[in-house]
């Protein structure tokens, strides 16, 4: 009988389960910015003023541009599959009565996200965009507070992970999101 090899040490990935069982047994700590993206827990950097000030914008235009027909949904866990808790800076989330009370967003409930980067913005770009069209995420906003720019990501391509249409926000900044066609936001604050 032949002794196998070792084995080389690997990575355990976090599940979605183990993620939010963490946070309820203090393991996390209630305070903490961490983010479960691919099995991997992820620290957030702290939120500066004009990344606080582009959130607040977007959650009151949003807010006021659907309501009754849109949850909007700000710094909340969306679940994307076993490995992926991401927590975008604003989710547009179909409507429900109970308000997600019985458990978080799946793929199939989000409009629409909206990503804020300052010094995330590579972050941001490099592994949720990817992640978000993984999983058939239909919209994506990438708020680049440096740039002074919004990048508008569409049809996502999902055995590619990637976006098939993607272009910047010119000025005046006025846009339709691609599943709330009949309505139209004003995003030149951001810009």
């Amino acid at each position: 009988m032949q002794a196998s090899a070792p084995q080389a040490p690997q990575r355990h990935p976090i599940t979605v389960q183990e993620f939010f069982r963490m946070g309820e047994t203090g393991v996390l700590a209630p305070d903490a910015r961490i983010e479960l993206i691919e099995g991997e827990l992820i620290d957030m950097p702290p939120i500066g003023p004009p990344h606080a000030s582009r959130i607040a914008q977007l959650n009151e235009l949003l807010v006021e541009a659907t309501r009754g027909r849109a949850a909007v949904w700000p710094q909340n866990p969306i679940l994307l599959g076993d490995l992926s808790a991401p927590q975008p800076d604003i989710a547009l989330l179909k409507r429900r009565d109970d308000f997600y009370a019985h458990g978080h967003p799946q793929p199939e409930d989000v409009l629409l996200l909206g990503e804020v980067a300052d010094s995330s913005l590579a972050f941001d770009r490099d592994r949720k965009l990817p992640l978000y069209a993984r999983f058939g995420i239909p919209e994506v906003w990438l708020v680049n507070i440096p740039g002074r720019t919004v990048i508008v990501h569409r049809n996502p391509r999902p055995e590619q992970g990637s976006y098939a249409t993607q272009f910047p926000l010119e000025p005046p900044g006025l846009i339709r999101p691609v599943l709330l066609p009949d309505i139209e936001l004003d995003l030149s604050p951001l810009l």
